[in-house]
């Protein structure tokens, strides 16, 4: 009999497999019809509209796979959970995460000419292996956090992110509360190349996992039609892991929103 956690993951898997055979738009490129609400690891501005479902996957290094889906519940007011756990790709025993992950965001000023769109929510999903004694993801979830996002146009579209965070995970005896900044370059219609650097203010500590060079992620977007965005990202590229010594971690994103109300 398949455990609740495993169901949680076969249902995500299914409304994927559904969405793709229906008509919609991905993220990317300078035909995107949606805002990201997360640019790697950095949540944005950005709000899915009401009405909206998204469902999304990002699969990392050790075998880590993370399932969310979010809706659209109220005019600049958006929902959603997650669920992942490392080795789940590979061999041997899987090992899933303490508890689900929660996020929402509440859009308090949309964008105008002269002020960027702000938005504040919470998000408790980390990523990476969970370490159960430090109560910590590797990287360590946003926590409550104030997002910003402005657009220019520049050879199609130029998007700056800036963010201000506080992580719950403080068990290795980092308190602080974490900045960070992103853009995002759109190349054509459908392709978009992203990066995003963390300061990691909460995670250079004695005790932390980081090493004080903060996280600097990019990653490429592209919207291949039917409604999906895949993605692939680079993280860590200043080999910013005390007890890792690879620079750069692969990953792959795969996303899909459809409106169904």
């Amino acid at each position: 009999m398949k455990s609740p956690k495993n169901n949680f993951i076969f249902f995500l898997f299914l409304l994927m497999i559904v969405f793709s055979n229906l008509n919609a738009q991905g993220t990317a490129g300078t035909d995107a019809k949606f805002e990201y609400r997360s640019l790697i690891d950095m949540p944005s501005a950005g709000i899915l509209e009401k009405g909206f479902v998204g469902v999304s996957m990002d699969v990392l290094p050790e075998g880590v796979v993370i399932s969310k889906m979010e809706v659209g519940v109220f005019d600049n007011f958006s929902f959603g959970i997650s669920y992942g756990g490392s080795n789940i790709i590979g061999t041997g025993k899987i090992s899933w995460y303490n508890l689900p992950g929660i996020n929402a965001r509440f859009r308090v000023l949309d964008e105008t000419e002269a002020i960027p769109a702000l938005t504040l929510g919470f998000d408790s999903q980390g990523k990476g292996f969970f370490f159960k004694t430090d109560d910590r993801y590797e990287i360590k979830s946003p926590g409550f956090f104030a997002a910003a996002a402005k657009n220019f146009e520049f050879f199609g579209y130029l998007s700056v992110h800036g963010i201000i965070n506080y992580s719950l995970e403080r068990e290795d005896g980092d308190k602080d509360l974490n900045v960070g900044i992103g853009v995002e370059k759109t190349i054509g219609s459908r392709f978009s190349i992203i990066a995003e650097y963390d300061f990691a203010i909460n995670d250079n500590g004695s005790l932390s996992l980081g090493d004080g060079n903060g996280y600097l992620n990019m990653g490429a977007r592209w919207s291949v039609g039917d409604g999906f965005t895949l993605g692939l990202d680079l993280r860590n590229l200043l080999d910013n892991k005390k007890f890792n010594g690879n620079k750069a971690d692969r990953g792959i994103f795969v996303e899909y929103i459809k409106g169904i109300f």
